[in-house]
């Protein structure tokens, strides 16, 4: 038990003192993160993920190590998925880019706690209720498939019931005021439309992780592995955002790929009884998976772009080609 106390305080010292860090010292103003620096800071997170994932190699063994890799990277996967409604929800509200960094680092701390309370309950339900694993599992073989089929990544933060219940109760100022989620207007206290996004990116981060948090039960049962490997992904997801903000169309067939990882997950919690796949093996195939994903993207694009240069020169060639000859 002591044990336990030291390894769960001793992580969240490291994260209260990295988050200090980077808001009091590195985004203490507000400004507009350009791709350089978010791929600097995502290189970061993902560097002190890895190296924390060799000290449980080290200190805890070779099977915990391998299960904290295969659920890094299962919640890296998904969470890039959330990106693409961050991404809407910030076009809606046409929030500013300098203050995109400090609502989404207000959003990353609600998201831990949230994940924190999942996590917990997840697992003492499944240490009570064993049965629950095939609900789980088949869960996200259901979400798998609705994510395959669903046709596009439209969605409309007004249709967002927490969202609409906020604007119906809570007074909504029509203009930002710096970074703030509060302000005075007429000598009443009001929010910002700034809260309002803030409520939509915790409602997102909610909504998906009644997905991710069942995927990484299914690779262990030790809620610190759970929780450490969930908090480094959420850490990187604001970098994240911006370095997929500026590289959207080669995540093309993203849908299809997180499809495929949640299905193999379900199928995997689905048939845990019968056989117990190696971490190893579950690291390979989500590896895999995304590899292909990634791979297939990168070589559409590149095709479109063939495509649309070619287009181009054969249009520029006709309209030469029409010029009238001078005699």
């Amino acid at each position: 038990m002591s044990d336990s106390v030291l390894l769960f305080g001793g992580f969240t010292v490291f994260v209260v003192a990295m988050l200090t860090l980077d808001m009091r010292v590195f985004h203490r103003n507000a400004h507009a993160v350009r791709v350089r620096e978010a791929a600097v800071w995502y290189g970061v997170w993902v560097t002190l993920a890895l190296l924390f994932n060799v000290g449980i190699f080290i200190w805890m063994g070779a099977d915990d190590g391998n299960e904290f890799l295969t659920a890094y990277v299962i919640e890296l996967s998904l969470s890039v998925d959330n990106i693409f409604v961050f991404l809407i929800v910030f076009s809606s509200f046409g929030v500013p880019p300098e203050y995109r960094h400090r609502v989404l680092f207000m959003g990353i701390l609600g998201a831990v706690v949230m994940r924190g309370i999942f996590i917990a309950t997840g697992v003492a339900l499944l240490e009570t209720f064993g049965w629950l694993i095939f609900i789980f599992g088949g869960f996200l073989i259901f979400t798998g498939i609705k994510l395959a089929i669903r046709k596009s990544q439209e969605n409309n933060p007004d249709q967002n019931p927490v969202m609409r219940l906020a604007k119906r109760y809570l007074p909504v100022s029509s203009e930002y005021d710096g970074q703030k989620f509060f302000t005075r207007l007429h000598g009443r206290l009001v929010v910002t439309p700034l809260f309002m996004v803030l409520i939509g990116l915790e409602t997102t981060d909610l909504i998906f992780a009644v997905d991710s948090v069942p995927a990484v039960l299914a690779v262990s049962d030790d809620t610190f592995i759970i929780w450490t490997s969930n908090v480094f992904a959420i850490l990187g997801l604001r970098a994240l955002f911006f370095l997929v903000d500026g590289i959207l169309p080669y995540f093309r067939y993203l849908n299809f790929g997180l499809s495929v990882i949640l299905i193999f997950i379900g199928a995997k919690m689905i048939t845990s009884d019968i056989y117990h796949m190696p971490t190893a093996a579950s690291l390979g195939a989500v590896a895999g998976i995304l590899s292909v994903t990634i791979l297939a993207s990168y070589v559409a694009k590149r095709r479109d772009d063939s495509k649309r240069s070619r287009a181009t020169a054969d249009r520029q060639t006709d309209s030469g080609g029409s010029q009238p000859i001078e005699p």
